[in-house]
């Protein structure tokens, strides 16, 4: 009965919508608020859709949503450098007053970005990088690899754990 309804609502006859929903629920998971993805990942293949348009469209929504969150970041940084009176360089000042963060990224680069995925910690990981400054592409790069295997890996573990779940 349950299986019935979430066909009818998110399968394939529902048109685009159902990708579009998936689209917004992946875009504000990556943000600051406390919304999980994995859940709407998995009733969409669940309701009968392909699992690699799946997971393309919600890797897709989640990586602008971190994108945001990297914006943020450098616009909050510059706002902070001149919120406490200091030169033109917020990243600079706002690293000096963090530096926690600093030894992190410092520590790791771009490559804690991998990372963005795991809760708590993923989305204001991608809001320090944008913050500190990380250049586009290594951010781009490495937050779409670590948010699509996320995904790779929860759809593989339902496939494990219940197999033939989405026919």
């Amino acid at each position: 009965m349950v299986t019935d309804v979430i066909r009818d609502l998110l399968g394939p006859s529902s048109g685009g919508w159902a990708f579009v929903g998936l689209f917004v629920v992946a875009f504000l998971a990556a943000t600051l608020l406390p919304i999980s993805s994995e859940v709407a990942v998995i009733a969409m293949i669940g309701a009968g859709h392909t699992e690699f348009m799946v997971m393309t469209v919600a890797t897709f929504g989640n990586v602008l949503g971190s994108c945001l969150n990297y914006v943020g970041g450098a616009w909050g940084a510059q706002w902070w450098g001149r919120r406490r009176g200091a030169s033109d360089d917020g990243d600079r000042n706002w690293a000096d007053q963090h530096p926690g963060a600093v030894s992190l990224m410092q520590r790791w680069g771009p490559l804690a970005l991998i990372f963005s995925w795991v809760p708590v910690i993923g989305d204001p990981l991608t809001v320090v990088a944008g913050a500190l400054g990380i250049r586009w592409i290594p951010f781009v790069g490495f937050v779409t690899l670590g948010k699509l295997l996320r995904y790779v890996v929860v759809v593989g573990a339902v496939d494990y754990v219940w197999p033939g779940w989405a026919r």
